[in-house]
């Protein structure tokens, strides 16, 4: 069925010819494409005068500032995933270029990608997170060994899409889980585990869209269960009582305000068994393919994919 969500004539104009930003060159590339596909297809349902830029992977001659440079831009879409596109890189370059973007900015974008950083800024803040250590050698491990004991998360610090994660239950484990994390990133964390429910909050023009619960049948939600997978359940029938939701939906929001994040953002919680939440993280891009979490909270709120997409280019800066 054809979408009844359309842009006025001025609101158009006042768009312009806006870039659709996808691809990119991290490890999330694959899961960027899909997302900005469907950007892409959506604002131009929507009336917007919109077309994409695959970043590194078309006009592979021009260097990812010559590709922002080829043709007018009066406002990007950024739908980048992982390094150079969630990390401030991106939106540093189109600061320079005078180029309004959506989603958070230079400074926030950097903290949210980086897991170490934006978990030490919610422990300043007050805000619970579950106990973690940095690992750099031999030695940070046994130290987390010690301190966090098992089970535990090993997490690259600054990959997104559960890439490089392991959970680990033995020594073993634990070695081979950070020789796989630093494949991936130099900068490594431990996390405790928490054996309760996940959750995950979208929040969109400051305010929290409908919870979400999930439940996978695998050790964590990890790439497949995230992106592949079809076992997958994602439950707005979450078993929250009234306070609890509350409590969720208000701490999303502060973590979100606390990290600087503007327009549009994802955050990522724990339960643990005693109830009491855990932030995960912040996702400042995150995805929005037919198994992303953002666009099934908004259909849930009652906004279309098209008006969702909208929502989110009105919020540029």
């Amino acid at each position: 069925m054809a979408s009844e969500f359309r842009v006025d004539a001025a609101e158009a104009e006042r768009f312009g010819r806006v870039a659709v930003i996808m691809g990119g060159d991290s490890a999330e590339r694959p899961v960027s494409l899909k997302s900005g596909a469907a950007v892409l297809a959506a604002l131009q349902r929507a009336g917007v005068d919109a077309f994409g830029i695959d970043l590194y992977g078309e006009s592979g001659e021009l260097c990812p500032v010559a590709q922002l440079q080829a043709q007018p831009i009066d406002h990007a879409f950024l739908i980048l995933h992982g390094r150079g596109g969630e990390d401030g890189v991106i939106q540093g370059v189109l600061e320079m270029l005078r180029i309004p973007y959506t989603g958070s900015g230079v400074e926030a974008s950097a903290l949210g990608m980086d897991k170490l950083r934006s978990k030490q800024l919610f422990v300043g803040a007050g805000l619970p997170t579950a106990p973690f250590a940095v690992l750099t050698d031999a030695a940070g491990l046994d130290e987390a060994q010690e301190r966090l004991g098992y089970p535990m998360m090993i997490k690259p610090a600054h990959e997104g899409s559960s890439i490089g994660m392991s959970k680990v239950a033995s020594r073993d484990q634990l070695d081979r889980a950070f020789a796989e994390a630093v494949r991936f990133d130099r900068s490594v964390i431990a996390e405790q585990w928490i054996s309760g429910a996940e959750f995950t909050v979208a929040v969109l023009d400051g305010e929290a869209l409908p919870l979400i619960r999930l439940e996978t049948p695998h050790e964590f939600y990890d790439y497949d269960a995230k992106y592949q997978a079809n076992d997958t359940r994602y439950l707005f029938e979450h078993g929250l009582d009234a306070a609890a939701e509350a409590e969720l939906r208000r701490l999303a929001v502060e973590a979100f305000e606390v990290v600087g994040c503007r327009g549009w953002g994802r955050i990522d919680v724990m339960q643990d068994d005693s109830g009491r939440f855990c932030l995960l993280e912040v996702n400042t891009a995150p995805g929005m393919t037919d198994h992303s979490l953002v666009p099934m909270a908004a259909q849930r709120a009652g906004i279309g994919f098209e008006e969702l997409v909208v929502r989110i280019l009105r919020s540029a800066a």
